[in-house]
């Protein structure tokens, strides 16, 4: 049958290619709440079963999932399911036109026909009785057949009499009887499911069935059954071994499953809809209701009971018992310790940890340990680093210098590679100082004194929990049960009581019961009062010790088990089980069996009729039991009163038998236990009271026997006799023998004794008949367990529906069943039998010896490498990873490629291709197998750098969990994936129609969470189980929800940032903590740390490459996230903060960006927003790179000059605030705190285009402070920390231009003496000639010899060096010069400063050190080490400043003021008109200096004359007006602040413009193909020295806005991505090419003049000219032009 998909439109997502859609509505109920609710059937189909392009008709017993929905989810999910008015529609019943279709006589005569034939087969079938069936009852039952597959005629086979003639002939001997109530059986279920239960239950629930089925008739019924399950739970555990049950359990678990399902359904199907049952009152409903609850959570537990025994669980669970799982956050990822994380010889080789400082372990979340590093870090303290991050790898040391509130935050000296690197808190561990350090062996006796120490001894504990604890897990615990109810057992306790006290019969069952009543004043109980029992801990204690005497062996078994007994027993609370425990008691007959195998043939002397003595010691009364038996059956007259006895014993204490079974499975050589054995098992089956032992537990001893190449063939013989006696006494063991493989087993024997074993070949055959009977015990085992588990998945659905704790008996325990192995990874070799190598393969083993240090290098050609894996029979790899080393260089791999195939000869089928990035360290190959593979080989085709041979750290394979772990965790997840899903969508919904309801979504969320922690809590038994829980509650929960809150509206704005707009809006109203904004904030910062609280998880890189982010990089703030998180809600979370932080700065910018105090409000805003990120998201840096976004984004938005008035102000208002911390003291503190806070701000300006106009400012105001005050170490520490900001790095060649000008001037120094020293030396050389000659000649000759030679020595001397000596031997105090050494390329000197003539304008002193110094320059210039590059020559500026002094005084002053003042020492007055001329300053340049000197602090004065213009300058006499005569007096001339709106700011316009044209017009010119970013960079820069563009008009007009860099060009591009009229491609980020035809330039600016009427004058247009001829990127020869701005 196929069905069409109704509603194929609503999908919901349940993993990788597999969606649910909803199908069918099947019923509906009334809820707890008083609401209706819907069963809705979800078909899951995988990507292309779902018809998409093709039919849309889907196969009927496609897997399915039933979830009950409210009227709201369905109106979120499946709208259409509801009409016009809002009622659900449901769908047609096309039955009913059948019914229809008959006529209403025509029916009734049927009925009447059916009714008399139901007669007459009753009557035949019991003429019959013992002889053959006569034909006439055959054909009645053949036409009943018929009438059944009628469905209008349902109804009346629902007559007790049908069910009475099926009974009687499925109890029928006769083959023919059986087969026509088979066929008669399937046409009534052949209608649908329902009234296939309904058949198959009423059968079942006929007293003592079992005995008046045979085989056949039991089998008929399981078919039916496995036929009816097939489809409602197709489930496959492919893989699993499932234990051999024979038919008579099955048969009972198949009643015991009907019985719960038909419970279930009368459950849901009571409740009906209100108003329908007006006739009932409300108690009786509610008391139906609890009484159906109550005996469907009792037939659910004996269902799981049966079920965990015959899956044989129990004996195979683990001697420790279940551990219990610590109580920590499910959706919260565990982080490993990181020391257990490194491998081992880096463990090995860290040989020093910390005394006092705590480790990552310590700390629930990654959060709290990074606060706690950051309180507790100081400078100077050595740290280690815990994760590979970048350059950095796990287990390297350091030293920390220094943080800020950049990303990353940390910066550390390592000394693996010598220099410092930003790392984040997390990462570090704290090793202190040198002091707090200690040896690795001091720690191992730490850990020995511990581990082995002390009990008794309590050690001081560590874990404290700091207040960020909070943003780790902001859910609600579960809070603490009162007193009151802490003293009673909680009604699941007292079930899982009950359920032990309904299992007891007769005296057993009123002794618990007065034990009851006694202790509750004698209240008459029934199973109403019973239910609602309040039974306190004492009762509770008093009949746990009263039950275990009363219960038998499997029911003690679930007992001990049991969650109520470990929790309540007296022996539970002292701490000291006295009974032993199930587990213990199973593995008695193992040990037995075990000693026994060992054990060799008794000696001759010991008794031969006791061979069992040895084996059954240490059991007591229980193996006395089994000696008993053999004595019984010995006897010649077999006793079988005492034989029937002993079997109602061992029935209830099966571990004897099951020993004596085992015991076959020993070595050969105990012939004579076999032998016994064999003949008392023998005997045994003649008893049918024995076949009721559990002989399938012990059936594979027997098959070991019989397989064993050593077994006696008299023992063999007498095995195969007891093999076919028992598959003769009941076929089920004859199902048992053909699972476990016995016609093979028969055959090779048969083949080995040359087939003289009597019976072998009809024991063979028979067991080769219940082939199909073997499939179908299989197929019905597998629906049990799939029907269990759905079941399961239900109570939790209506668990997390309801919120009503689950009261179902053993739920813990099948659910520790079902998980169990969760924890279990076979690995390694357990996984392969061998590996090979293409060469050296001696050296193969370093492959798995877990040791990173080791690696296997090949020896070969090129692609020539492999490894071949042999895996083992029938392991899925789950993981296949290579281990991989960057320090390898060309011999690590660069491309890996893995085939597969079944030998070594065929490998044929390539599995995957992997491109390995060189920063990789882990390679994944293979991930989650679905299909084995014998043989997988890994071949390296290609190394790094062009290698030839190749280096492999190790091989690490993992295979799958060989468990029902997997299977139930699928169906776990995929039922919560669904529910969570689906109630996501309706509070979506909720949320759409009215944004105030998020407020609510906190509250809700932590129901939900909370709802999910205490069920892992209480019944999921291990972390991986409850973690996956988690992860998937969580991904379907609130990755939807984020989704959807975060997705922007028609208007543009979302759900969620609306709220954070509103949040911030209202901060500050929210400091009283009584109004009605502090509650609303409350709200929104528990709903926003609530979605953000799942902390993440470092995850290394292992495909892709690691790139450097944050510090040690460009700041890209769209590049950095954080990881672990799930991505959908890490980015739309910090989207829309993103957007809502770009919304605030946006409207803060229109409004303040004219304020004369817009830099201080700004930073202010600025932080109040940081604090608001701190206060919604918590110490996260994925938001904290949001808020840099949304600010980054807010300047982005403001037209040029605009942004250029921003950061104008910005460089002007650090220019103030490094001034002002000269002061020192208070005031200059304060100026230090305001300039961290702007520099904090400013670093969002990297990367972006405002970077260039703030750089270009900065510099001019940097220039001029330190031309007039100096360098300080504050200009450093501002560059150290906005670097990035800079990009051309303008102001860094500045520092770097004063530090080689000092380097010069040391040198310059030495140089002086050197010259001093030759000018003394000539002079003691020319004196010496004098006094040589003065004895030979008279005075007067002597004279004129001695002025001949001194006019000879002086005319040796050059002009030049005379003016180059003239401070050599001046007479006066020589001032101390200091030159500057600027370079144009860094320093803003082209505009600003003119030409100094030092002939004209310094005195002879000064002016013989400025030539000197020139002559010292220009000799350096043949040293390479001081500058490299062509010669340069010195220009001497205006430029500096000095010191003069003035009496008393000390006059700081600029050059221009030295000078005037030096000048005025040889003159009385002078004019200003004089001055101007001789200096060849500007007018405004001179009267800027001659103000400050005739101010009232000055030493001037200024005389205005009419005949002289200008007026003339005079000392100042101290008689006019005294002032003081000491101390220092600053006249330098005050900085000068720049403003956008002058010409040079148009300027810089204009050239961004400029730039803007060249960059489209040389995209357009390559077309879609694009150009990569570098390629781009140089043709622009090409066209703009070397093209006609720009024009010599626009370029002298431009100024120094015609310089263009590399970096220009680069922002501009930047720019243009911003505007989208540049896009990259996908696949190659380093493509650019152009999108869309937008204006690139804004045509009208706002004016920046606020006393401006309107806005600027229109912009005029210009075409550009540019010819093909000396333009690389011209694609044409024709001529072609563009249009910019002017």
């Amino acid at each position: 049958m196929v069905g069409e998909l109704r509603y194929r439109e609503f999908r919901v997502p349940l993993g990788p290619g597999l969606h649910a859609y909803p199908d069918e509505l099947i019923r509906q109920r009334w809820g707890h709440n008083g609401h209706p609710e819907y069963q809705i059937r979800w078909l899951v189909l995988r990507r292309g079963e779902d018809g998409e392009g093709g039919s849309s008709q889907v196969d009927c017993k496609a897997e399915h999932i039933l979830l009950w929905m409210s009227s709201d989810e369905i109106y979120a999910n499946c709208h259409k399911m509801l009409g016009e008015d809002g009622q659900v529609i449901w769908p047609s019943q096309e039955t009913a036109g059948e019914a229809g279709a008959l006529d209403k006589s025509v029916l009734e005569e049927m009925e009447t026909d059916v009714k008399s034939l139901i007669q007459r087969a009753l009557r035949q079938l019991e003429e019959c009785v013992g002889t053959m069936p006569p034909a006439p009852l055959l054909h009645t039952v053949h036409v009943l057949s018929a009438y059944a597959s009628i469905e209008p005629l349902t109804g009346v086979f629902k007559d007790p009499r049908v069910l009475d003639l099926l009974m009687h002939m499925l109890s029928s001997p006769d083959y023919q009887i059986r087969w026509s109530a088979g066929r008669m059986i399937q046409a009534l279920a052949s209608h649908d499911a329902g009234t296939r239960t309904q058949i198959l239950l009423s059968l079942s629930q006929q007293e003592a069935i079992e005995k008046h089925l045979d085989f056949d008739s039991r089998c008929a019924l399981l078919a039916l059954f496995a036929q009816a399950t097939l489809s409602e739970h197709p489930m496959s555990f492919e893989g699993i071994q499932l234990p051999q049950v024979p038919g008579r359990l099955l048969f009972s678990l198949v009643k015991r499953y009907l019985h719960v399902a038909s419970l279930l359904d009368q459950l849901n199907d009571s409740a009906a809809e209100p108003g329908a049952q007006n006739s009932s009152a409300p108690e009786e409903l509610s008391r139906e209701r609890g009484r159906l609850e109550l005996e469907f959570s009792m037939a659910m537990g004996t269902l799981i009971s049966e079920l965990v025994q015959a899956m044989r669980w129990d004996w195979a669970s683990s001697r420790q018992g279940p551990l219990a799982r610590s109580s920590c956050s499910i959706f919260q990822p565990q982080l490993a310790d990181a020391g257990l994380a490194l491998p081992p010889t880096q463990a090995q080789s860290s040989l020093r940890r910390s005394r006092r400082f705590r480790p990552r372990s310590e700390f629930a979340s990654g959060n709290t340990y990074a606060l706690y590093v950051r309180d507790t870090l100081q400078p100077g303290m050595r740290v280690r680093m815990l994760d590979d991050y970048e350059e950095i790898s796990a287990g390297d040391e350091g030293k920390f210098q220094q943080s800020n509130n950049g990303v990353p935050p940390v910066q550390v000296l390592w000394e693996s590679t010598g220099r410092t690197y930003w790392v984040h808190w997390h990462m570090l561990e704290i090793l202190g100082f040198e002091e707090d350090i200690e040896d690795m062996a001091e720690a191992d006796e730490y850990r020995g004194a511990v581990g082995s120490g002390a009990q008794g001894v309590a050690l001081p504990s560590w874990r404290w929990k700091p207040m960020a604890e909070l943003y780790a897990v902001p859910y609600v615990l579960p809070e603490d049960e009162d007193t009151e109810d802490s003293e009673h057992l909680t009604q699941a306790e007292w079930w899982e009581l009950l359920f032990f006290i309904k299992k007891l019969d007769g005296p057993d069952h009123q002794e618990v019961l007065q034990i009851l009543q006694e202790n509750l004043d004698g209240e008459v109980l029934d199973d109403e009062i019973l239910a609602e029992l309040a039974v306190p801990m004492e009762l509770a204690q008093d009949l746990l010790l009263a039950l275990p005497e009363r219960l038998d062996d499997s029911a003690l078994r679930d007992l001990l088990s049991c969650r109520v007994y470990r929790k309540y027993a007296p022996e539970a609370l002292a701490g000291q089980p006295a009974y032993p425990s199930l587990l213990d008691a199973q593995a008695q007959p193992q040990e037995s069996a075990d000693a026994a195998r060992v054990e060799e043939e008794p000696p001759t002397q010991q008794c031969p009729r006791s061979p069992l003595r040895h084996l059954v010691e240490g059991y007591g009364p229980a193996g006395k039991i089994v000696l008993d038996l053999e004595q019984a059956l010995s006897s010649e007259g077999t006793q079988e009163s005492e034989v029937k006895s002993l079997l109602l014993l061992l029935r209830q204490q099966p571990q004897p038998f099951l020993v004596l079974m085992q015991s076959l499975d020993t070595p050969a050589a105990n012939r004579a236990l076999h032998l016994a054995v064999l003949r008392i098992l023998m005997r045994l089956v003649d008893f049918p009271e024995a076949l009721l032992l559990p002989w399938h537990e012990a059936m594979d001893a027997c098959m070991a026997c019989l397989r064993s190449p050593d077994a006696d063939r008299e023992v063999l013989q007498e095995l195969i006799f007891f093999l076919h006696r028992l598959a003769s006494a009941s076929r089920d063991y004859a199902v048992v023998l053909n699972q476990l493989g016995a016609r093979d087993a028969v055959s090779k024997a048969l083949e080995k004794h040359l087939g003289k074993l009597d019976l072998a070949q009809e024991l063979r055959d028979m067991v080769f008949k219940c082939e199909k009977h073997a499939h179908l015990y299989r197929k019905l085992t597998t629906n049990i367990l799939g029907g269990c588990i759905q079941m399961v998945l239900g109570q939790i659905e209506d668990y997390r529906r309801t919120h009503r704790p689950i009261n179902i008996p053993f739920f813990d325990v099948f659910l520790r069943y079902l998980c169990q192995g969760s924890s279990v990874e076979v690995k390694e070799d357990k996984c392969w039998e061998k590996v090979e190598v293409s060469s050296n393969p001696h050296r193969a083993s370093r492959l798995t010896d877990r040791n990173p240090k080791t690696y296997w290098e090949s020896n070969g050609s090129t692609g020539s490498h492999s490894i071949t894996v042999h895996m083992r029979q029938g392991v899925l790899i789950r993981q296949l990873t290579l281990l991989v080393a960057g320090e390898d260089s060309s011999y690590m791999p660069a491309r890996v490629v893995v085939f597969g195939g079944d030998s070594a000869s065929s490998l044929n089928t390539e599995l995957n291709s992997v491109n390995v990035m060189p920063s990789a360290r882990r390679v994944v190959l293979l991930e989650n197998l679905n299909r084995f593979w014998p043989v997988i080989q890994i071949r390296i085709k290609r190394c790094q750098q062009g290698g030839i041979d190749t280096r492999i750290r190790g091989l690490e394979v993992l295979g799958p969990k060989p468990t029902f772990w997997p299977v139930f965790r699928e169906q776990l997840c995929r039922h919560t994936r669904l529910f969570y899903m689906v109630r996501a969508q309706a509070w979506s919904q909720d949320i759409a129609e009215d944004r105030k309801r998020l407020l609510h979504l906190s509250s809700r969320l932590n129901g939900a969470l909370r709802q999910e922690q205490n069920f892992a809590d209480r019944f999921l038994p291990d972390d991986e189980a409850a973690q996956a829980l988690g992860k998937t509650c969580w991904e379907a929960l609130v990755s939807p929800l984020v989704q959807n809150i975060t997705c922007p509206d028609e208007d543009g704005v979302s759900p969620l940032g609306w709220l954070l707009d509103q949040y911030l809006q209202c901060r500050e109203a929210a400091h009283n903590p009584q109004s009605r904004a502090a509650a609303f904030s409350s709200r929104v910062r528990r709903l926003t740390h609530l979605l953000v609280h799942v902390e993440p998880c470092e995850v290394p890189a292992a495909a892709g490459a690691r790139r450097p982010n944050g510090r040690n990089r460009s700041h890209d703030w769209g590049s950095l996230a954080t990881p672990g998180l799930p991505s959908s809600i890490v980015k739309n979370l910090t989207r829309c903060w993103q957007a809502a932080v770009e919304e605030q700065v946006n409207s803060f910018l229109t409004s303040h960006w004219r304020d004369d105090d817009f830099v201080p409000r700004y930073c202010e805003h600025f932080n109040n927003l940081q604090k608001s990120s701190s206060e919604l998201f918590g110490p996260r840096a994925a938001f904290l790179l949001a808020l840099q976004n949304g600010c980054a984004g807010a300047l982005l938005k403001l037209p040029f000059l605009q942004a250029a008035h921003v950061s104008e102000q910005f460089a002007r208002h650090i220019d103030q605030r490094i001034q002002g911390s000269r002061i020192g003291g208070a005031r200059g503190m304060e100026m230090l705190a305001h300039l961290q806070r702007c520099l904090e701000t400013v670093l969002i300006f990297s990367g972006l285009e405002i970077a260039t106009t703030f750089e270009h400012y900065y510099q001019h105001y940097m220039a001029d402070r330190l031309l007039s005050l100096g360098s300080s170490w504050l200009e450093g520490a501002v560059l150290e920390q906005i670097g990035p900001c800079f990009p051309h790095r303008l102001p860094q060649q500045m520092l770097r231009t004063l530090s080689t000008s000092e380097e010069l001037q040391r040198q310059f120094h030495v140089y002086q003496l050197q010259r001093l020293d030759q000018e003394l030396l000539k002079l003691e050389d020319t004196e010496k000639k004098i006094q040589e000659t003065s004895g030979k000649e008279h005075v007067g000759e002597r004279q004129e010899e001695a002025e001949e030679a001194g006019a000879a020595a002086a005319a040796e001397v050059t002009e030049e060096e005379e003016e180059e000596n003239e401070d050599l031997f001046y007479e006066g105090a020589m001032p101390e010069v200091s030159v500057l050494v600027l370079s144009p390329r860094c320093w803003p000197t082209a505009s600003i400063c003119h030409t100094l003539n030092p002939k004209t304008c310094l005195p002879s002193y000064l002016r013989g050190t400025l030539n000197q110094y020139s002559n010292f320059y220009n000799k350096s210039q043949s040293y390479p080490v001081l500058e490299q590059g062509p010669q340069r020559r010195l220009q001497w500026t205006w430029l500096g400043r000095a010191e003069v002094q003035f009496g008393d005084q000390t006059l700081h002053v600029s050059t221009v003021q030295m000078w005037l003042l030096l000048y005025l020492n040889d003159l009385k007055a002078v004019s200003v008109e004089n001055l101007r001329a001789l200096s060849g300053l500007p007018a405004d340049t001179l009267n800027q200096a001659i103000g400050l000197l005739t101010s009232s602090r000055g030493p001037l004065d200024l005389h205005e004359q009419k005949d002289i213009p200008g007026g003339v300058l005079k000392i100042r006499d101290d008689s006019e007006e005294p002032r003081p005569r000491r101390g220092n007096v600053w006249l330098i001339p005050p900085q000068t602040y720049l403003k956008a709106e002058d010409e040079e700011g148009r300027n810089l316009e204009k050239r961004r413009n400029l730039l803007n044209c060249l960059i489209v017009r040389i995209l357009k010119a390559h077309g879609d193909e694009g150009l990569h970013v570098g390629q781009l960079v140089y043709l622009v820069l090409e066209a703009w020295q070397k093209g006609p563009c720009p024009p010599r008009a626009l370029v002298s007009g431009l100024g120094r806005g015609s310089a263009c860099s590399s970096t220009d060009v680069l922002s501009c591009i930047l720019h243009l991505l911003g505007k989208g009229t540049v896009r990259r491609r996908d696949d190659r980020p380093q493509m650019l090419s152009y999108a869309v035809p937008v204006t690139v330039m804004e045509p009208h600016t706002e004016s920046l003049n606020p006393g401006s009427s309107g806005p600027n004058p229109p912009l005029t247009f210009h075409t550009l000219q540019i010819r093909s001829r000396g333009v690389p990127y011209a694609s044409c020869t024709a001529t072609q032009s563009f249009s910019t701005f002017r």
